[in-house]
């Protein structure tokens, strides 16, 4: 697909045609990967941590968010902290 460079003010801009944004869920930013040859444009995704809530309730109501490492340590006391 060929687009066209526009100016933009001082600078210049890709204007992506109605069609591309809405394929791509395309609402104010995109991500700009810059490789030797190329660029690559990327959909942000609008709410990149949707549906963590639900996830980390799921996961605390199974037990699964037992701590790994204890917040202190056997040779520490939290007085030691401040």
């Amino acid at each position: 697909m060929e687009a066209n460079i526009i100016r933009i003010g001082n600078s210049k801009g890709l204007r992506l045609p109605k069609s591309v944004l809405n394929k791509y869920h395309i609402a104010d930013k995109v991500e700009m990967v810059l490789e030797a040859d190329q660029i690559i444009i990327r959909a942000i995704p609008a709410k990149p941590r949707n549906g963590w809530e639900d996830a980390f309730a799921k996961l605390q109501a199974s037990g699964g968010d037992e701590l790994l490492i204890p917040d202190v340590f056997a040779d520490e006391t939290p007085e030691e902290w401040n």
